[in-house]
């Protein structure tokens, strides 16, 4: 995390330097910086980042001294080239600096605003997806200040959409409906929490079941989100089983964890199979029976997905990149057929575009302009493989003898997709011209 401080008082240096010791950062300030190991050998040696800095000079004593110290260009430069601004000034100074360069909650950086004397440390701008709350914590530690986070998620030990995001990888479809979950959360409205592939930790302040929610926040490579999408044998992938590892007198689980179980036509009659079968402990019927029963009802609840109207509640998608696309076209491509083509059979085989992983084909094209532009469109890189690295799993995947001409090797798209480490969903098909499958990574 690239950080600038900017400290408008003499008595913040103390605190300015200690920070600066403690983290890898850029340090503008006001004030000259005395009797703090100043000598020229150890600044230069220590602080690297303050050579050549325009806000800083050595002086003939060797001092840090101001140099054309100018708040607004400092700020505007901290706002376009950091990731996270530290003031050590008041919140009026550090508000109205900031005022005119705020663009929004996904574009501006960490702002934390210090008190001159170091007795608190407060988040200001950016608190989740910018990490000015997690900073502001590592900050206070360092100088002994007290942290001071007003985002009232955070507060409540409920765990935000954009903090869900941030620590899983995933993009937000909606800015504003994450800001809509947060208030319904905030709220004690109920909101309910799926994962299509079942791999996050089930997060504080939500619930599994739908019914009589008004929020629901589904991580999701899907395009569309509809009724159909819940559907056995579309969208329940996995059943969550309960392992009772202690049960009071009134059968409350006082502590369990989940395991999984991956099947991806799961009907009610392999339900009650699974149900059947699982290995939790027998030594007591009743409570082999409140497991059995535990579990069933969390599935049944499920199900009634199936039957519920989803027009009523606010559906916030956290889109889970984890799609490579295989691609492989004739020399000079047209890119604007390209792009078209992709986004048909995206759209065709309900895939998100910002769910797209990367793009892979072979080496020799590289350079295909079409395919960088579409990378580039995207948003996702394009790695390519050599033919002696393909040539080694073509035989797996059905080839073209007239490409084994061109290039040596019969197939580009499918054993490209497998050397990423993706499973094929969407096997090659032709394109006037280029072909494209779809992989899905386990992530």
């Amino acid at each position: 995390m690239k950080t600038s401080i900017i400290n408008v008082t003499k008595i913040g240096n103390p605190i300015a330097y200690k920070i600066k010791e403690n983290i890898e950062a850029d340090l503008y300030s006001k004030y000259v910086i005395k009797n703090l190991e100043n000598t020229q050998e150890n600044i230069i040696n220590k602080d690297l980042s303050l050579k050549n800095k325009s806000s800083y000079l050595l002086d003939s004593e060797n001092r840090i001294k101001k140099q054309n110290f100018n708040l607004k260009k400092i700020v505007e430069k901290s706002f376009t080239e950091y990731d996270a601004v530290i003031f050590i000034s008041s919140t009026g100074i550090a508000v109205r600096s900031i005022a005119p360069f705020i663009q929004s909650k996904d574009k501006d950086p960490a702002v934390i605003v210090i008190d001159s004397t170091g007795k608190y440390a407060i988040s200001l701008l950016s608190g989740h997806l910018g990490g000015a709350n997690k900073l502001t914590e590592k900050i206070a530690k360092i100088i002994g200040a007290e942290p001071i986070i007003t985002t009232a998620t955070d507060n409540l030990n409920i765990k935000a959409p954009d903090i869900i995001a941030k620590e899983n990888n995933l993009v937000i479809e909606d800015l504003k409906k994450a800001k809509d979950i947060a208030a319904l959360l905030v709220n004690g409205e109920k909101v309910a929490f799926i994962d299509e592939d079942d791999l996050i930790d089930f997060p504080k302040g939500y619930i599994y079941n739908i019914e009589d929610t008004k929020g629901l926040v589904i991580v999701t490579n899907k395009l569309h989100i509809n009724e159909d999408s819940f559907k056995d044998d579309n969208f329940f992938k996995e059943d969550k089983q309960i392992i009772l590892q202690n049960v009071d007198e009134n059968k409350h689980i006082i502590s369990q964890n989940k395991n999984k179980y991956r099947e991806k036509n799961l009907t009610a009659e392999k339900s009650e199979e699974i149900l059947t079968s699982q290995k939790v402990d027998k030594r007591t019927n009743p409570v082999h029976e409140y497991v059995q029963l535990k579990i069933k009802d969390e599935y049944l609840q499920r199900q009634s997905l199936n039957n519920k109207s989803l027009n009523d509640k606010c559906i916030l998608k956290l889109i889970r990149k984890n799609i490579v696309l295989g691609i492989g076209c004739r020399k000079n491509y047209d890119e604007n057929t390209m792009k078209e083509n992709v986004i048909r059979v995206l759209k065709e085989e309900n895939i998100d575009l910002k769910s797209i992983n990367s793009i892979v084909s072979v080496e020799i094209k590289k350079d295909e302009k079409a395919i960088n532009e579409l990378s580039n469109f995207l948003e996702c890189p394009f790695i390519t493989y050599s033919v002696d690295e393909i040539k080694k799993i073509e035989h797996k995947f059905k080839g073209s003898d007239f490409v084994r001409k061109t290039i040596g090797i019969g197939s580009v798209c499918e054993p490209s997709i497998e050397l990423k480490g993706a499973t094929i969903i969407k096997e090659k098909q032709k394109l006037n011209g280029m072909t494209l499958a779809i992989g899905e990574l386990s992530i």
